[in-house]
């Protein structure tokens, strides 16, 4: 929001709102896209006289209307992984204006959108989908009892060439898991180790790690469930 707009009453009761349930100054600003001393200003004189107000002012006139702030924040949630400044290429080709990449990230802002890393998951198919709501509906009713006797194990492939993860998205506060910020992945670099683990209530296996050479299910039995999984204390009773 531009210091040459003003801010009705219903905006100033939010932004009072916000700073008496402890948010900061600073985030509350960034959120409503307004200057830091703007909100000062109110906050100090919501303090002194129980109300607050603020002039007209006479600022840099808004570069963008209300309909194309609508189109920038559209144009990043069809395209998470654009860039601030490939949507402002998106906006002059559509609507010949050009504005900056600043611009653009301050409108993204105010729409709700940040710049944030995606999660990373592995691909799963409808049979993965399936199996796994099966599996959770005949365990429902398990007791931690039943579950002191259930080791879970995995193994996992760890890259040791870097991965800076520099791609980011755009995306709204407390919404990383949903699909459409879900990055799928499930290639490695060449230069990898594999590392298995175990855990259970109250227990825990320590890392063994595969070396030379893939995981096969002779080793497995050999390196893995005969002197790790088989030493469990249930398997004595």
């Amino acid at each position: 929001m531009s210091s040459g707009h003003h801010i009705d009453d219903f905006m100033l009761g939010r932004i009072i709102g916000k700073i008496e349930e402890g948010r900061k100054i600073t985030d509350v600003a960034r959120e409503f896209d307004i200057a830091h001393s703007v909100v000062s200003r109110l906050w100090k004189s919501f303090k002194t006289t129980g109300m607050c107000s603020r002039r007209y002012g006479g600022g840099r006139v808004r570069s963008t209307k209300p309909a194309e702030d609508r189109y920038i924040v559209l144009s990043a949630k069809r395209n998470r992984c654009t860039t601030a400044q490939q949507v402002a290429n998106q906006f002059l080709a559509a609507l010949g204006k050009q504005i900056s990449r600043k611009t653009i990230a301050r409108r993204l802002r105010g729409g709700g959108l940040y710049a944030r890393r995606p999660v990373v998951c592995v691909p799963l198919t409808r049979q993965h989908h399936t199996a796994r709501l099966q599996w959770c509906r005949e365990h429902h009713n398990w007791t931690e009892q039943d579950w002191a006797c259930v080791l879970f194990s995995d193994e996992s492939r760890f890259s040791l060439s870097s991965d800076c993860r520099r791609q980011l998205i755009w995306r709204e506060s407390g919404t990383a898991y949903r699909p459409e910020n879900i990055q799928k992945k499930d290639r490695y670099p060449t230069c990898s180790i594999m590392v298995w683990a175990g855990i259970m209530i109250n227990d825990h296996k320590l890392l063994h790690v595969v070396a030379n050479g893939t995981m096969t299910g002779q080793r497995y039995i050999d390196e893995v469930l005969l002197p790790h999984v088989r030493l469990f204390p249930w398997c004595c009773r």
